[in-house]
């Protein structure tokens, strides 16, 4: 079973963007690449600083909807608390 991952890269200029894959390390050089999200191509390199795994796709799709709406603050929030983190204390 493919394992779904929400994540956040650090942009060149500061600013944080949020997705979802099945495949971090792919995602993560397709962005690098300029093959990723428009969002990410003018502010290259990126570099993943956080993310959580799901089992389901529709629990990455519902976690990455929330986030989004997010404060940048929250996010830092997130971020400082570690790559991975957080999947278990989590109730949506």
């Amino acid at each position: 079973m493919r394992k779904n991952y929400v994540y956040l890269l650090r942009c060149a200029d500061g600013t944080l963007y949020c997705g979802w894959t099945t495949d971090l390390q792919a995602r993560t050089e397709a962005h690098n690449s300029g093959k990723g999200a428009k969002y990410t191509r003018s502010r290259l390199p990126a570099e993943l600083v956080w993310w959580e795994e799901f089992e389901d796709r529709h629990e990455a799709l519902s976690r990455e909807w929330h986030i989004k709406r997010m404060t940048r603050e929250e996010k830092q929030a997130l971020i400082r608390s570690g790559p991975g983190a957080g999947k278990a204390e989590r109730n949506e």
